[in-house]
C-alpha cells in the first residue's frame, strides 16, 4: 500500500469513527483497521501514560 492509500484510509476510518452525521459501518471499520495494522510503518507502537 502506498503513502498516499495509507493516509486516505486513515482519513475514511477517522470520518467514519468521528463524524455524527455518518452512520456507524461496523464491517467497513473492521476492515479498515485489518488493512491499516497489516502495514509495517516502520513506527513504534505508542507507549502508554
Amino acid at each position: 500500500m502506498t503513502d498516499r492509500e495509507y493516509t486516505l484510509k486513515l482519513d475514511e476510518l477517522d470520518h467514519l469513527l468521528n463524524d455524527p452525521d455518518v452512520p456507524m459501518q461496523p464491517a467497513r471499520v473492521w476492515s479498515l483497521l485489518a488493512e491499516i495494522a497489516g502495514e509495517d510503518r516502520g513506527t513504534e507502537p505508542a507507549t502508554p501514560h
